[in-house]
């Protein structure tokens, strides 16, 4: 589905006008769906933290294999290292 655009802006994705007036009263949120949000975010944060340490720890490990391969280039010149 394509989006035209007017003037570098999509067109039909900006606000819609509110089908209900503003004095209208406030629709009530279930507080336990409010909790369970909460915590779905907070997991998402704790997988995100977790994938991020994951892939700092892939990076250190990248970078001493590169090492241990230049030294053993170093120690035996004649041979073929990956």
């Amino acid at each position: 589905m394509s989006v035209p655009k007017k003037k570098g802006r999509l067109v039909g994705l900006g606000r819609r006008a509110r089908s209900v007036p503003p004095s209208a009263p406030q629709t009530y949120v279930d507080p336990e769906v409010l909790d369970q949000l909460k915590d779905k975010d907070d997991r998402i944060a704790a997988l995100e933290q977790k994938m991020a340490d994951q892939e700092a720890g892939w990076e250190a490990t990248r970078r001493q294999n590169e090492q241990m391969i230049e030294m053993m280039r170093r120690m035996y010149p004649n041979e073929q290292f990956p």
